[in-house]
């Protein structure tokens, strides 16, 4: 599916997380929280089902949701890149990960995540690694001492992998 498109969602998933909670409009954080988990994302469309199902405004569901960055309104990728650029990751070129990243995957900086949904990648201030910089994290897995060149294996083995994966 190309990211753009609105796919039509089955609120099944979303009913029963509301239920779980009582639709306790109190507990609008661990509702939301366990829908980005099912989603990657909050997607509009349920943001303003949850709103009618808790009886509360969607300005307010949608102040929560932007008000804490735990929670995205966009689509994210199945691999999310996190690229330090603190201090020591900086001084050892972090900027040159970002630029091979963008270019291996069609990026910039008003584009972050892949038409195939496979990959987002985002800039992060510090991931406290510096011991290991330049450091960028895919997922959870921490990746240090990184250049341009074993940036790239690491992408195109993922790629490789999804392309197994499929086969």
């Amino acid at each position: 599916m190309v990211m753009n498109e609105q796919p039509i969602r089955n609120f099944d998933t979303v009913c029963e997380i509301l239920d779980r909670y009582e639709k306790n409009p109190n507990k609008l954080i661990p509702i939301l929280q366990d829908i980005q988990e099912q989603y990657s994302y909050l997607p509009e469309d349920i943001m303003t089902f949850v709103s009618t199902a808790l009886g509360i405004s969607s300005s307010t569901v949608y102040g929560v949701a932007t008000f804490y960055s735990h929670f995205t309104l966009e689509p994210k990728g199945k691999y999310i890149i996190k690229v330090c650029d603190g201090t020591a990751c900086h001084v050892k070129k972090s900027d040159l990960l970002l630029d091979v990243i963008e270019k291996e995957l069609g990026l910039h900086k008003n584009k972050k995540t892949t038409d195939d949904g496979l990959f987002t990648l985002e800039t992060v201030a510090c991931l406290g690694a510096c011991g290991l910089a330049p450091v960028l994290v895919i997922n959870d897995k921490v990746h240090g001492l990184m250049t341009a060149e074993n940036t790239l294996a690491l992408i195109n083995g993922i790629k490789e992998a999804e392309k197994n994966e499929q086969n």
